[in-house]
């Protein structure tokens, strides 16, 4: 990465300009608190001590949740400090907080990978930010980066100011070569490069296919999103993570929210990242990666399925159904299996069909032993029944 990477030249004015919101926790925090107008006498619950765990539910939360920050420092080795994390409501919020710094609207564009997760357009579209796609290497599954494909449209469409990468894909499960991210963030591109990393935790046997959030120590255009709601299984609380130079950071700081985690999420994010929490999230992810194994191995042996695509890097498989007379995917088949099995068998996948690279394939999300043994039935009776 150039050294003359310039972050005033990459955020919009506006946002470069702006004076963020100070709110009364910014200040002081102990004391009797008077000054945000909150309710002295407590939230109007029926059973104050059942929520008594959840904390001062009548104060407003920390807005920068340094504690939740601490233990992701601690986690996430090879970061130096809290200034290097930012917490949003989910990754969806971190999406949008960084098209909106970044894109003028009806100007500028982001440049994302099919297929790919589906909030980057939508939030492109919602923030009148037009989208550049750079389809990824389908050939065989592989699913990774066109490099020469990414670096034309870069050069054709210089208002690129994001690039989205999903790594591991969504759905595509597979985690993208360190080395094509490398390449994005050495050439003379400007403009920020988000990697996403939703799955990460569910990356096993690929060395130096990890994490890549300690790049951000040296790359000041480099983005890393994480979550709470994979690995950790808590998609509810609605938290997501961004780390990056403590710069850009500051600047997602003061365009959120100003209270943007709330106490309840925080406390149970906080427990999560307890040693006891982390240690039911690798028994949890464990047992996920041995059912992946389990899922792989069945389906293989299937009738009426084809390929298992991707690298099977993530929480679930992309597999492809094949019509019985061609032995070739077919979008029509995976859409009745699909249809079928939610409808009448009681278990819901996802239909991928229309997806670049995805034709006739489901993607299925690894559930628990017993979930995973009605699935494989059900999946297996939908396409009896429809061939």
């Amino acid at each position: 990465m150039s050294s003359s990477f310039d972050l005033t030249k990459i955020i919009r004015p506006n946002i470069l300009a702006l004076t963020p919101y100070r709110c009364a926790r910014d200040d002081y925090n102990e004391g009797i608190l008077l000054d945000a107008n909150e309710n002295a006498y407590g939230p109007s619950l029926a059973n104050i001590e059942k929520h008594h765990q959840e904390g001062n539910l009548h104060r407003y939360p920390d807005p920068y949740q340094v504690q939740i920050k601490e233990r992701l420092l601690k986690l996430r080795r090879g970061l130096d400090s809290t200034k290097q994390l930012f917490l949003g409501v989910g990754s969806d919020e971190v999406i949008d907080l960084l098209i909106r710094i970044a894109c003028v609207p009806a100007k500028d564009k982001i440049l994302i990978t099919p297929p790919t997760y589906g909030m980057y357009s939508v939030c492109a579209q919602i923030n009148d930010v037009q989208v550049v796609k750079s389809k990824l290497n389908v050939e065989e599954g592989a699913f990774q980066l066109d490099l020469n494909s990414v670096f034309e449209n870069l050069k054709i469409h210089p208002e690129v100011k994001i690039v989205f990468l999903c790594s591991p894909g969504n759905p595509t499960g597979t985690c993208l070569r360190h080395e094509d991210i490398r390449a994005i963030l050495d050439s003379d591109y400007k403009g920020l490069v988000v990697v996403d990393e939703a799955y990460i935790d569910f990356v096993v046997d690929k060395e130096g296919q990890g994490s890549v959030a300690s790049w951000v120590n040296q790359y000041p255009n480099l983005v890393v999103m994480q979550t709470l709601s994979k690995s950790f299984g808590l998609a509810g609380i609605r938290v997501g993570i961004a780390i990056g130079h403590p710069d850009l950071i500051q600047i997602l700081n003061n365009t959120k929210a100003p209270y943007n985690i709330g106490t309840p999420s925080s406390l149970v994010a906080l427990e999560a990242l307890s040693d006891e929490g982390l240690q039911k999230m690798y028994d949890y992810r464990d047992q996920l990666i041995a059912q992946r194994t389990v899922i792989i191995d069945r389906l293989n042996q299937m009738e009426g399925t084809g390929r298992i695509l991707g690298g099977n890097d993530a929480n679930f498989v992309l597999v492809e159904i094949l019509n019985p007379l061609s032995k070739k995917p077919c979008n029509d088949l995976a859409a009745k299996v699909y249809k079928m099995m939610a409808e009448d068998l009681g278990v819901v996948v996802r239909f991928r069909g229309t997806e670049y690279g995805c034709e006739g394939c489901l993607r299925i999300t690894v559930g628990t032993k017993e979930e995973n043994e009605k699935m494989l039935s059900m999946l297996q009776k939908a396409i009896k029944s429809v061939n």
